[in-house]
């Protein structure tokens, strides 16, 4: 494992500044019912697809004041259910048949800063009984910082197993990218949403079309927490031990994903915490300490949209250093 060098190190150093656990466990404890009281009143605003802004036609200018590269488009939205295939549309007709607002996923009530390059689209996924609102405040993140193509993806909460979710995910990449016309993306999942991603990338070939897999509080190693709740079958699978878990321990020999994993100290879904670090000798992965956060905050921190972004537009140069990284 390597170390994430260029992330910014932006909590105190626990190593001049100890962490007292308890008093730390309760702030983050505080903090996270605060963002689940919060998450409850826009959880119903997921529920539904996500709108698509028209993107502008050649000739006219976006929100920075350049001219936009057409994209083809299939004509499809990004949000379905578990039981929902890729549209059947052959190239030709849905080029014919697409309009400028199935050919870019963006935030309508977000202006972009200037856009550097044309970066990957990047997916984002979400975790067990949730939906595609958890990510508003990141989602707006990369928005405002320039990524144009952003999709979020939702899963139905009947979903029973996590190779089924993650067959789901390899035709929604499939379909994104043919209609954005990029030949990669890059994925950001929390919790169960990043293991259903990681299965995609590692067990389905996906590696081929992940460039980096950002995952964040995601029990790599099978969480202890998953016995208390295990009436649900997904649930089992994330269970230390699981048949799933050691499907993901077997060898993967030439992944070309880089992996990038977010974990806190004070993540009481992950237990233990280390649960969500990847540890796998056959992939390029880090793992980076987050302090002083919980479970839920993980994806509306905003020092963590900012390691997030570095993550995503680093070319791997600066993965050099064995250890781990810590941001906050």
């Amino acid at each position: 494992m390597k170390v994430l060098s260029f992330l910014p190190l932006l909590l105190r150093s626990t190593c001049m500044h100890p962490v007292r656990l308890p008093s730390a466990l309760v702030r983050a404890t505080v903090l996270d019912l605060l963002i689940l009281a919060g998450h409850v009143l826009i959880y119903p605003s997921g529920l539904t697809p996500e709108r698509r802004t028209p993107m502008p036609l050649p000739g006219s200018t976006d929100a920075t004041g350049t001219e936009p590269e057409a994209r083809p488009g299939t004509g499809t939205g990004s949000e379905t259910g578990a039981d929902t295939g890729p549209p059947t549309t052959t190239p030709s007709r849905a080029a014919k048949d697409s309009t400028p607002a199935d050919r870019i996923t963006r935030s309508a009530d977000t202006a972009l800063l200037p856009t550097v390059g044309d970066r990957p689209p990047v997916v984002l996924l979400h975790g067990f009984i949730d939906n595609r609102s958890v990510f508003v405040l990141l989602r707006r993140s990369l928005a405002r910082h320039g990524w144009r193509h952003l999709e979020s993806l939702n899963y139905s909460p009947l979903t029973c197993d996590i190779r089924t979710a993650a067959e789901l995910l390899e035709r929604h990449v499939e379909e994104i990218c043919a209609r954005t016309g990029h030949r990669e993306i890059d994925i950001v999942g929390h919790s169960l949403g990043g293991l259903i991603a990681r299965y995609y990338v590692q067990r389905l070939g996906g590696d081929r079309r992940v460039r980096t897999l950002v995952t964040l509080g995601t029990p790599h190693g099978g969480t202890a927490v998953a016995r208390l709740a295990g009436a649900h079958p997904i649930v089992r699978q994330m269970r230390g031990g699981s048949d799933l878990i050691q499907e993901l321990r077997r060898p993967a020999p030439g992944c070309r994903t880089r992996f990038v994993s977010f974990w806190s100290e004070l993540d009481r879904v992950m237990l233990p915490v280390e649960t969500a670090c990847v540890d796998h000798p056959d992939l390029d992965a880090v793992n980076v300490r987050v302090t002083g956060i919980g479970h839920l905050a993980l994806p509306v921190h905003p020092a963590v949209a900012s390691a997030i972004r570095e993550a995503l537009e680093s070319d791997g140069t600066s993965l050099s250093t064995p250890g781990t990284a810590s941001v906050a």
